[in-house]
């Protein structure tokens, strides 16, 4: 009776850790298709006009669907987007996003600089290294440079 109770905690973090997975699985498939979103602080027709692709998404003409709506409170336009075909779970990958081969990472991009192109006029990049030779700050820096132009975050 002893060991039977000793082994309750035990089967209970990995029922607990097995229906944790799962959850986690369900979500991860649900996330493939969801739409991507920015916020343009421009009219609907500045945005879409004549019906044309805003920018940089034109060149996913083909495989994305693209909605264009007015943002809350009168704030803009938010343009979305997502593909048409889901992803294969090998492109999306952890290894395949820390590598950039991504296909959502190449889309997140193309719409921060529709963003930028909508607003300002032109994608801004930053400048030249200010040193020739690499530092190890350095390469911390374009690492984590590479990592947030994909996903958007650090």
């Amino acid at each position: 009776m002893k060991k039977a109770l000793w082994m309750l905690p035990i089967v209970a973090a990995g029922v607990a850790a097995a229906r944790k997975a799962g959850t986690a699985h369900r979500s991860e498939d649900r996330t493939a298709d969801r739409w991507l979103t920015v916020t343009v602080n421009r009219s609907m027709s500045d945005v879409r006009p004549a019906g044309k692709l805003p920018g940089s998404l034109r060149r996913f003409a083909d495989e994305i669907d693209v909605r264009v709506s007015p943002a809350p409170g009168d704030r803009g336009t938010e343009v979305a987007a997502r593909f048409r075909e889901p992803v294969s779970a090998a492109s999306s990958s952890a290894p395949a996003r820390l590598a950039g081969r991504d296909p959502r990472q190449e889309l997140r991009l193309a719409l921060r600089e529709t963003k930028a192109l909508l607003e300002a006029g032109e994608v801004l990049r930053p400048d030249a290294p200010p040193t020739t030779r690499p530092t190890p700050g350095g390469k911390l820096v374009e690492l984590f440079t590479r990592r947030s132009g994909g996903e958007g975050v650090l």
